[in-house]
């Protein structure tokens, strides 16, 4: 069995970030991206080898992929470059994991599950901060509850945007707000549903977000409808509202691309001084037909962090994998408590 793995996008702030801690860790990964300049600075500095190809051609894909068990796929935006990404890995026998938080993108990765089943590889996105924390939280509050027919997750970060986070967001801005109800997921406008949240730090104003979850949580759990919260004061949430409207204008070409522009001069991401001090605090809740509830909160460390090494997690995980291949989610593959297993991270509480 080869032990070969490999971080594609490397290059980026978070690839970079989990680079640097594998070689902490003393793991070898083999970095890779289309940026050769950029991939192989990385490779000199961190003493790995490295690979060029852009995943957008096939068979410079699939041969770059060659011998490799696992790849931790780290270039987004997610939506463009996770279903070639999937299909050399699918042509190679290469178990993947993301990063992604993109419902459609989740999606997409369940609608490959017959196609892996067959080729023995497993399909996990979502193995980072979207959405390690939150699926554990779903998991565990669906073990406490069975018959529950109601999931709201949410979460109160300080974390901070990087480059291709804040790419997504801006991407983000033409689809408007997404729940699931009865069992579909549904448009909804921004800033659909606001309701007050002790997400554990104070009752605070929160809005419905389109978050993985959306997707995820319905194939970790089987619960039919779910929302997903972040705090937000009550005029931006207001603003939210006023704003849905001028969607189709704002996913226009001209206009998404000069925003992704600001994000470049902007945006570069948090120090590690910054991460240190930036906690993540998750809350989760459940209901059924009686009207019973049940809560669970978490703290862990910040998004970032929580991604490294969730990552990490997945990936020696399925170095010594040896079940069944298919689309699963974070707490299907690593169990409903992988979350407690990262640095910083505390235990889900249920109550």
């Amino acid at each position: 069995m080869t032990t070969h793995w490999m971080i594609y996008g490397a290059n980026g702030y978070t690839g970079q970030l989990l680079a640097a801690e594998a070689k902490r860790q003393g793991l070898t990964p083999i970095l890779a991206g289309r940026n050769a300049a950029a991939v192989q600075a990385l490779g000199s500095q961190l003493g790995l080898e490295c690979r060029i190809f852009d995943i957008q051609h096939a068979q410079d894909a699939q041969a770059a992929l060659a011998g490799i068990a696992v790849v931790a796929h780290c270039a987004g935006p997610f939506s463009a470059t996770s279903a070639p990404m999937l299909d050399a890995c699918l042509a190679n026998g290469t178990h993947y994991v993301d990063i992604t938080g993109e419902i459609s993108v989740f999606e997409a990765a369940q609608q490959r599950d017959q196609q892996a089943r067959e080729r023995g590889i497993v399909v996990c996105p979502g193995v980072g901060f979207d959405v390690i924390p939150s699926d554990c939280i779903a998991a565990c509050l669906h073990q406490a509850l069975p018959d529950a027919t109601h999931l709201a997750l949410g979460f109160d970060t300080g974390s901070g945007l990087s480059p291709g986070t804040a790419k997504t967001t801006v991407e983000g801005l033409k689809f408007g707000g997404k729940i699931r109800r009865a069992g579909v997921i549904t448009d909804v406008p921004l800033g659909y549903k606001r309701r007050t949240i002790n997400f554990g730090r104070g009752e605070k104003a929160a809005v419905t977000i389109p978050w993985g979850d959306v997707s995820t949580a319905y194939h970790s759990t089987g619960i039919d409808n779910i929302e997903v919260y972040l705090p937000t004061p009550k005029a931006a949430a207001i603003g939210m509202r006023l704003i849905d409207p001028l969607r189709p204008w704002l996913g226009r070409d001209g206009v998404q691309n000069w925003l992704k522009r600001q994000v470049e001069k902007r945006i570069s991401g948090p120090d590690e001084q910054a991460r240190s001090r930036l906690r993540t605090w998750l809350w989760g809740e459940v209901r059924n037909a009686k009207g019973e509830v049940r809560t669970a909160r978490l703290e862990t460390a910040n998004g970032y962090d929580v991604t490294v090494h969730g990552s990490l997690l997945a990936v020696q995980h399925l170095l010594q994998y040896d079940g069944p291949g298919g689309y699963f989610t974070p707490s299907k593959l690593l169990g409903a408590r992988c979350v407690e297993q990262l640095p910083g991270s505390g235990q889900v509480s249920v109550s």
